[in-house]
């Protein structure tokens, strides 16, 4: 499979590209820094650009098979504009000019599902989120919004706390206050849910929370 990537520098995009290499699909990063990829660079087509460049985004997802967004909002109190939501905005829209049906999304639990019966803890975190860094949740359900009206084949995890740990391949994933799911979950695990969905179609048009 071609599969596109985008945030493929972050902390949970390195692990994607490194999972999508290991199950032997062809993939595209469309990256602000190729160095940050480190090894990985050189097994992957590269396009060097922001995710504002238009035309670049249409270079990177045409001819893909699917398309993974692994980006977060900066946390930054002061954040006002929406590069990322846009960004998805863009991404969305050379999918749909492309033919690409295929779109897998990285989010927190800060964003529902209609499934979902929200504990006090769920309904907490927006809450708080939104107090202290309003422009990553703005962010977060701005990106949330634009896949999940977006008409494709969208998938959005969903998840609390990423941490930097072995990845321990215990997956949990469902609905708040319906499955069991924990807080924390490694980067690397995150990055291996976003794949497997690739060739799943257990969450296609839903939002599940993710953890170990």
């Amino acid at each position: 499979m071609k599969v596109t990537v985008f945030g493929a520098t972050g902390g949970v995009g390195r692990f994607v590209v490194h999972h999508l290499l290991a199950d032997g699909h062809e993939v595209t990063a469309l990256v602000r820094s190729p160095e940050k990829l480190g090894d990985l660079q050189y097994a992957v087509e590269l396009i060097t650009a922001e995710l504002s460049d238009t035309d670049a985004v249409e270079r990177a997802v045409e001819g893909a098979d699917a398309v993974i967004t692994a980006y977060g909002p900066p946390i930054d109190p002061f954040l006002s504009s929406t590069p990322l939501t846009d960004g998805t905005r863009t991404i969305v829209k050379a999918m749909h000019a492309a033919g690409v049906r295929r779109l897998v999304s990285l989010a927190t639990v800060s964003v529902p599902d209609p499934r979902d019966r929200p504990r006090l803890l769920d309904r907490l975190v927006p809450i708080g989120i939104g107090v202290l860094i309003p422009g990553a949740l703005r962010e977060v359900q701005g990106i949330h919004e634009v896949v999940s009206t977006s008409d494709l084949d969208w998938t959005v995890a969903r998840m609390f706390a990423p941490i930097d740990a072995p990845e321990n391949h215990t997956l949990r994933s469902g609905f708040l206050g319906v499955d069991p799911i924990g807080v924390e979950m490694t980067r690397a695990d995150v990055a291996r849910f976003l794949v497997d969905q690739l060739t799943s179609t257990e969450y296609v048009g839903a939002a599940p929370a993710i953890s170990n």
